[in-house]
């Protein structure tokens, strides 16, 4: 067991909005008391319409990425369509339950458009629980309650960028663990983008 004073921080947070989801997270990497990095990144395009946000260990969220990613492309040639987002949580839910005695120290929200929107919350053990909205990792605390007071279903997609920013600030400015602005990845009907905001 990793001591407190050693544990990773991280602002983490998932929506739902109208056309698509919107993932979420900071950049900085924190272990302890020490800052490693201001320019870490915790979201991850797994396909074209399936992505992922993670908090912890910044080792264990890249390679169970790398590891889903190469599974679901696998898959994908395999079936000759895109795998979709339930299916992708489902394997990720399965990758992580094999590791349960030795767990990767990270927590996934996992979203993505097949038809509908929807998003998924996964921990280090493999849990699945879908849902509209979430938020996992140190900041998660201070987040949720930004977002849970203001979200609504058929959000446009700026108001959920809104939303998710005003989120990951609060956050920021009361949790040491989170900071130097933010990575967002939006998942759509229309295809996903990238972009990174100073906050």
């Amino acid at each position: 067991m990793i001591p407190e004073a050693y544990i990773p921080g991280a602002t983490v947070v998932g929506v739902v909005f109208k056309d698509g989801v919107l993932l979420a997270a900071e950049k900085r990497v924190a272990y302890g008391r020490f800052l490693v990095s201001r320019a870490g990144k915790k979201v991850f395009k797994i396909t074209d319409n399936v992505g992922a946000a993670a908090a912890g260990m910044i080792s264990d969220m890249q390679i169970l990425m790398r590891e889903i990613s190469s599974y679901v492309k696998i898959r994908e040639l395999e079936l000759k369509r895109p795998i979709p987002p339930n299916s992708v949580a489902k394997l990720l839910s399965v990758l992580l339950f094999e590791r349960r005695f030795a767990p990767l120290l990270t927590q996934v929200i996992l979203g993505g458009v097949n038809g509908k929107p929807s998003i998924y919350v996964l921990d280090p053990l493999g849990s699945v629980i879908p849902d509209e909205y979430a938020v996992v990792g140190s900041g998660a605390e201070i987040a949720i309650g930004l977002v849970e007071a203001n979200f609504s279903p058929g959000m446009t997609e700026k108001q959920a960028k809104d939303l998710v920013v005003k989120a990951i600030r609060a956050a920021i400015q009361r949790d040491a663990g989170s900071g130097d602005g933010a990575d967002v990845l939006v998942i759509s009907k229309n295809g996903s983008k990238e972009e990174t905001l100073t906050l």
